[in-house]
């Protein structure tokens, strides 16, 4: 099974995380495998948009926000100012 660690994320949510994605591997139809990824990916995308938005509201800097993206802070603000007011 595919470890996806999360840094600094609660053990049980990675957890639960982990058993998800295992789940998804599971459905037999590769139609119906391929749209629940990408439903899963929508919602994803757009809690990381308000986790951005909660985080610049916070005062996390630009450059905090790409450092754990592997961006600098030019790339973070390409990446998300055009999903994030600020």
């Amino acid at each position: 099974m595919a470890s996806y660690a999360l840094g600094v994320a609660d053990p049980a949510h990675v957890k639960r995380l982990n058993r998800t994605l295992e789940s998804l591997r599971d459905i037999a139809d590769p139609l119906r495998r391929l749209e629940a990824i990408r439903l899963c990916r929508e919602q994803l995308e757009a809690l990381e948009a308000a986790a951005v938005a909660d985080a610049r509201a916070a005062g996390v800097t630009w450059s905090q926000i790409g450092s754990g993206y592997g961006l600098s802070k030019q790339g973070a603000q390409q990446r998300f100012r055009s999903q994030v007011a600020g």
